[in-house]
Order: structure tokens, then sequence, then C-alpha cells
């Protein structure tokens, strides 16, 4: 049932999977180092279609396939390859607190699309007001790169790419013929092309294995099951049952849990411009998805 209001259930389950999400990226971050980003992603995708597969069956819901989905299944599912794609590799190549924030920026591309796609989704005043805020805090996050903070360009830049497809995903689960079908089987059409799409596109970013352990291998199958299988569902559920910009704005907790990790698991430097950029890009995020 449809809640107005964010109640203590509510609350307690939207900080769990904003940490589970934050726990994500330092899955991701150890597991590159027994995998080649590209290649982990796709395996994850394809282990999760079993999970979720499971899930629907579970509900009572067996997965059902419409031939009016196809085309925009396809590209939905191309364009959430291309997402992971993107934050795996940036998880690789830049710190943790750095790509979340950026990756995080997500709300700010879709509010674009948004106004151009969507039927009353039009940019206000105050969602403008958001959107400088949001970019402010982005261009902050790219430009204040220091030697020894862990920053590097193509890394913060795939963080970025990461974010606009996000969006792209979100997009079109609402633009397309995928709305009519709902959350969960539009994540069962997203991972069943994702996987063969990026473990094809692994083929051009370097030796599949680096120094694969069981350690890597356990975080790979937690990825799929625990946080495809058991995160996304909730982060889904969640959604469906509290306001949408109550949850959007919370989503914002992730970045700020991912700055910790970063600093405690890996001695990432938290620097002025970092904590400038993640602030406004969290008050650009309230201001984006505050009600009318």
């Amino acid at each position: 049932m449809k809640k107005d209001r964010l109640d203590g259930t509510g609350a307690a389950a939207l900080l769990a999977v904003t940490l589970l999400f934050a726990i994500n990226q330092v899955i991701v971050v150890e597991v590159n180092r027994g995998l080649q980003p590209v290649f982990f992603a796709g395996l994850r995708s394809v282990l999760a279609v079993g999970f979720v597969w499971a899930w629907l069956w579970s509900q009572g819901r067996p997965p059902q396939f419409r031939r009016q989905d196809v085309l925009p299944a396809l590209l939905m599912g191309t364009i959430f390859a291309a997402e992971f794609l993107c934050l795996f590799v940036a998880l690789d190549l830049t710190a943790l607190g750095r790509a979340s924030v950026i990756f995080y920026t997500m709300p700010f591309w879709l509010a674009i699309m948004a106004h151009f796609g969507l039927p009353g989704e039009g940019i206000t005043r105050i969602k403008a007001a958001g959107l400088v805020l949001a970019f402010g805090g982005t261009a902050i996050a790219i430009l204040s790169r220091q030697p020894g903070s862990g920053g590097s360009l193509i890394g913060d830049l795939m963080a970025l790419g990461g974010a606009i497809t996000w969006a792209g995903t979100a997009f079109m689960a609402r633009k397309s013929s995928l709305c009519e079908i709902g959350a969960e089987m539009q994540l069962l059409w997203m991972v069943l092309v994702s996987g063969p799409v990026l473990l094809i596109a692994s083929l051009w970013f370097g030796p599949l294995v680096r120094d694969l352990t069981a350690y890597h291998i356990l975080g790979l199958i937690f990825q799929s099951s625990v946080v495809v299988g058991g995160g996304f569902i909730a982060w889904l559920w969640l959604l469906s049952a509290y306001p949408a910009a109550t949850v959007a704005s919370f989503s914002f907790l992730t970045p700020i849990f991912s700055i910790g990790l970063g600093v405690l698991l890996y001695g990432e430097e938290v620097t002025v411009p970092l904590l400038s950029a993640a602030a406004l890009v969290g008050a650009g995020i309230v201001l984006i998805n505050r009600r009318r």
C-alpha cells in the first residue's frame, strides 16, 4: 500500500539499503583486484538473472515476455550495461568517495531528460536551483583533483558516464512500454540483456582475470544475490511504497557512507572541495525532488 510519508520502517529500510549500496561499491573495488571490471560486471548480471527470476517465481509472478517490449528492453539493457561498465571501471581508476559523489548526481541528469521527454516533468524554479547546485558540485568534484587524493580524470569521467546512463535507464523505464510491466520485470530484462553485452565488451578491456582468489568469487556471488537480487528489489519496493521524492533524497546517503568507508578502509583523503561538492550535490538533489 502506498504511503504518503516516511515511517519508522521505511526510514530503517532506506538507511539499510543506502548503506548496502555503499558497501557494494567497496566490494566492487575489492573484486576488481581479482577480475577485470567489465568482465566482473558481466558475470554479475549473468548470475543475477537466476536470482531475480527466482524472486519473481517466489512472489507468484513468473516472468512474462511481451513482443512489444523486446526493442525497448534491448535498448534499456544496453544502457544498463553501459552504466555498470562506467561505474566498475571508475571504481578501478579513481577514489571510492569521489566516484560515488559523481555517480550519485543521477537525479540531475534524469531531471534534464524528464524536462524534454516526460509530460508534467518540466523544470520549475526550485528544480532549476537544484540543478545549478548539483552541477556546481559535480564540477567541483571533477576539477578539484589534487596529487595524492586518489583522483583520476578518466575515472571521474567514467563515474559521470555512469550517472548519465543510470538516468537513461530510469528514463526508459518511464517513457517506453516497459512502464507497464513492473520494476522487477524491468530489472530482469536489464540483467538478461546486460550480461552478454558486458561479457563481449570485456574482450576490449584487457585480461579477464587478474589475481583471482576465493575471496573475489564470494564478492561476485554477494553482488549477484544480495545486492542485485536483494538490494535493487528492496529499492524498487521503497519507491513503490513511499513518496519517490523522499526516497530519492535519501539516496544521497550512499556517497556519504562511501566517503566514510573510503577513509576507514583505504585511507582516502577527505578534502574541503570534495565535501563541498557532496554538500552541493546533496542539496541539489533535495531541491530537484521537492514536491510542487
